[in-house]
């Protein structure tokens, strides 16, 4: 019998090497580049998974206009104060600060008019905004700050940070529903695994000497060096993953809480968003939307129609 010719990788390695992310806060690393004004994004925290029931609306779908039950994750998203607006300008390195101005320095129009002489020689504006944990279930978690992207012409961007700066940002003043949003989040953490967990390999037969939860070969005798591709233990999870093309399907305030509260999260008090499927993260767990760089083809028709959202006890029987 003879020896297959090829066999199969056990996990990808396009997302190698696979260690701990430096922080909670996920980085955004591109951004939809649209004529609308708005700020590129939004974010909130974890509060858990439930079910809806909705009519189907996906075009050409064979439950077309049926009632379906999909699952759901809830973020709550407090709102978002603006506390700095940055200045991007380029050169032969990329992107550099040319100007910035904080909320706390002087009033709103001498601490914006540094940024208003450097408009011409800017690339990007960013919004320096911070989450508002203490409006939400995490009261005394510390609030995390972040830059956001402003979309649109110079001159109209200029203006609407003139408008909410110093001010908050809403859920709603960013994304509608129906609309198909990116989720940024860092995974939840399953520490240090073996080679078996972590990249998915074979599990040896039983007289296998040298344990059975190892790697087959190490590697070929030449190079004399154990390649980088071969499949080892080592940290497991806690890593930034970009998941596209969720759909939004409620913004709304206050009324989502299961009975009992969301498990290890409790009762979500402000905004809220439902999106469709699941969501990378533990609970309580940072999240960060931006509107989908790689949008689906097929367009839903309007917004998404829900006629139940399960409230019943994520606890058991």
């Amino acid at each position: 019998m003879g020896r297959r010719a090829h066999h199969p990788r056990r996990g990808s390695l396009g997302y190698s090497p696979r260690k701990r992310a430096a922080r909670v806060v996920p980085r955004v690393r591109s951004w939809v580049k649209e004529d609308k004004v708005r700020m590129q994004g939004f974010s909130g925290y974890k509060a858990g998974v439930t079910h809806v029931v909705m009519v189907d609306d996906y075009p050409n779908s064979l439950t077309h206009g049926e009632e379906i039950t999909a699952a759901v994750t809830v973020i709550e998203a407090p709102p978002m104060k603006v506390s700095g607006v940055r200045c991007y300008g380029e050169d032969t390195h990329g992107l550099k600060i040319v100007s910035e101005a904080w909320a706390s320095d002087a009033s709103k129009d001498s601490a914006l008019a540094e940024v208003e002489k450097n408009l011409d020689k800017t690339r990007e504006l960013r919004l320096i905004v911070h989450t508002q944990p203490r409006l939400s279930a995490l009261s005394k978690k510390t609030p995390e700050i972040m830059e956001y992207l402003v979309s649109g012409a110079p001159a109209q961007v200029l203006e609407y940070a003139k408008k909410v700066f110093g001010k908050e940002i809403k859920i709603g003043d960013v994304f509608e529903e129906g609309e198909i949003v990116d989720t940024i989040s860092i995974t939840k953490g399953k520490g240090f695994q073996g080679a078996l967990k972590r990249w998915g390999v074979k599990h040896l037969p039983r007289k296998t000497r040298k344990g059975r939860r190892t790697v087959g070969t190490l590697g070929p005798w030449h190079p004399a060096a154990m390649m980088w591709t071969v499949p080892t233990g080592g940290q497991m999870g806690y890593h930034q993953r970009t998941e596209i093309n969720k759909r939004i399907l409620k913004i709304s305030s206050g009324d989502i809480t299961p009975k009992g509260g969301f498990l290890n999260y409790g009762v979500v008090k402000g905004d809220y968003i439902i999106l469709r499927g699941s969501v990378g993260g533990s609970r309580k767990r940072l999240i960060r939307l931006r509107p989908a760089v790689r949008p689906p083809k097929k367009k839903f028709e309007g917004k998404p129609q829900l006629t139940y959202i399960s409230r019943e006890s994520k606890q058991g029987a």
